[in-house]
């Protein structure tokens, strides 16, 4: 009797990392670069979409927390006043053998980790003055909002470390590395 040939399950790929060492731009250009096997959800975040800002899809906080409750998010946290998703589509996706990318929160990642297999994560990082310049720049917050954002540093298990401190292609040439191999 012939065997079944299962599909090999997808891998998770969690990347985390203080805000401004730049994880969004990281997991755009790799959009770009890899194939269909590997699928970047769009968040769920309660902050209204700029044009400068990641790509999401916003939605009060009343849908997202109604959302929650049915549980169409597979991981959702709080961080800096806002609501963040990951749809629960990402079940799907891992099932028929996709890799998923997703930009999460150091708070999910023991979760995150402990409830899909295989994960993998990928801190993507920066010295401490390349963060304080980038998240000014950006114009979103005070510096009172800057200066607590770089002080919730929390360590996190991390299959591989990017140091984004201002030569791009390297950074990248890096994280499609951890992606793929």
């Amino acid at each position: 009797m012939p065997r079944s040939r299962r599909q090999p399950r997808g891998t998770l790929f969690l990347i985390a990392g203080p805000s401004g060492a730049g994880k969004d731009t990281l997991i755009a250009e790799a959009r770009k670069r890899l194939s269909e096997s590997y699928i970047f959800p769009r968040r769920v975040i309660t902050r209204p979409t700029r044009s400068d800002a990641e790509l999401h899809s916003f939605e009060t906080e009343e849908w997202f927390q109604q959302a929650s409750a049915e549980g169409r998010f597979a991981l959702s946290w709080e961080a800096h006043g806002l609501l963040y998703g990951v749809p629960r589509t990402i079940d799907d996706d891992l099932k028929a053998g996709r890799h998923v990318v997703i930009n999460v929160s150091r708070e999910v990642v023991v979760t995150a980790r402990e409830t899909y297999d295989p994960a993998r994560t990928i801190l993507v990082t920066a010295p401490r003055e390349v963060l304080e310049r980038r998240l000014a720049s950006r114009g979103r917050e005070p510096p009172e909002d800057i200066a607590l954002r770089l002080e919730r540093q929390k360590d996190i298990p991390a299959d591989a470390i990017i140091l984004n401190d201002g030569n791009l292609g390297t950074a990248l040439d890096q994280f499609l590395t951890a992606l793929t191999s």
